[in-house]
């Protein structure tokens, strides 16, 4: 009897059927086809393996399911994963650790470049019918800035080495810092967060979100930043407090911003972020290409093959085993 495999997402049938074609051998799959816990609780109920990307999965969730053995993050972030209630339940989670490091590093630039240039602006304008390029804050060229990198994983390495073309100072901060001798080679240097903040032309945020990163970004942080300077969100939204970059742009604190994470996903149509000037917006993107489409789903499939056969996820990729 083949083992059922659920994605929690409510993809399209495209894209199931592209994800079955790639299934090995003694598996089916089946996906989400609503939001919410009820429909969530529903299809896990059955469910040998569940797979989520940007759905959350509560304790209510994993607590009906019955015979579920792993959860997959098709990614890296597993904060909409309930950690704690898949340990307590024997459930194991896996992610895809660096998987999407080059997707979402070519994004950032795309993001920095399009903020510090004001691209959504003049497209947005075009749209209207309205030639207007120039208006609002300066623009201003990539070429020889400054950028800080809070979080150095796998994103902030690889967004590290596609700045070097620009000839860019780059600065990073993590808890733990990196051996001087990795840092010659990544062409990095370490800062506190504060000098981050103060020495920064650009702030790209790379971190987890965990209770010591929640809302690091405030109303403190942003003032801390220069004026002149772009914010570029590709992290987790929760790491920026919201209303605090609303006020910050709206008081000229900073130069732009551009988000493509948010505290509520979907981001709600009355959000205070849409609308404001200088803030580019993009719905989740970042990881999304489709170079990367089949070895991550090989890589998840690999790995729950693997807890199929009794045998333990690599420790790379694992996170409750």
């Amino acid at each position: 009897m083949a083992e059922r495999i659920v994605v929690l997402d409510a993809i399209s049938e495209s894209v199931a059927q592209k994800l079955r074609a790639l299934l090995p051998e003694g598996f089916e799959l089946d996906h989400g086809t609503a939001q919410g816990d009820d429909h969530l609780a529903e299809i896990i109920a059955e469910a040998d393996y569940a797979i989520t990307g940007q759905v959350g999965v509560s304790r209510d969730v994993l607590q009906a399911a019955q015979r579920l053995k792993l959860v997959h993050k098709w990614g890296v972030g597993v904060d909409n994963i309930d950690v704690a209630a898949a340990r307590e339940f024997g459930i194991k989670i896996a992610r895809t650790t660096g998987s999407n490091a080059v997707a979402v590093a070519e994004f950032t630039i795309g993001l920095i470049v399009c903020a510090l240039r004001h691209l959504a602006h003049g497209h947005h304008r075009l749209q209207q019918r309205e030639w207007r390029n120039w208006g609002g804050s300066e623009p201003y060229t990539l070429h020889n800035k400054t950028v800080g990198l809070v979080g150095f994983g796998a994103i902030g390495k690889a967004v590290a080495h596609r700045l070097r073309g620009f000839d860019c100072e780059i600065l990073y901060f993590k808890p733990n810092r990196l051996a001087p001798t990795e840092e010659r080679a990544l062409g990095v240097g370490y800062a506190t967060m504060n000098e981050l903040l103060q020495r920064s032309d650009v702030v790209s945020l790379h971190c987890p979100l965990t209770p010591e990163t929640a809302g690091v970004i405030d109303r403190a942080a942003l003032q801390a930043m220069k004026p002149t300077a772009a914010l570029i969100n590709v992290a987790r939204g929760g790491v920026v407090a919201e209303d605090d970059l609303v006020w910050a742009l709206e008081h000229h604190e900073i130069h732009s911003a551009a988000v493509d994470v948010y505290e509520i996903e979907p981001l709600p149509a009355d959000s205070p972020l849409i609308g404001v000037a200088n803030l580019t917006l993009t719905p989740h993107l970042a990881a999304m290409a489709a170079d990367t489409f089949e070895p991550s789903v090989r890589r998840m499939y690999d790995n729950i093959a693997l807890v199929s056969r009794g045998e333990p996820v690599p420790q790379l990729d694992s996170v409750v085993d």
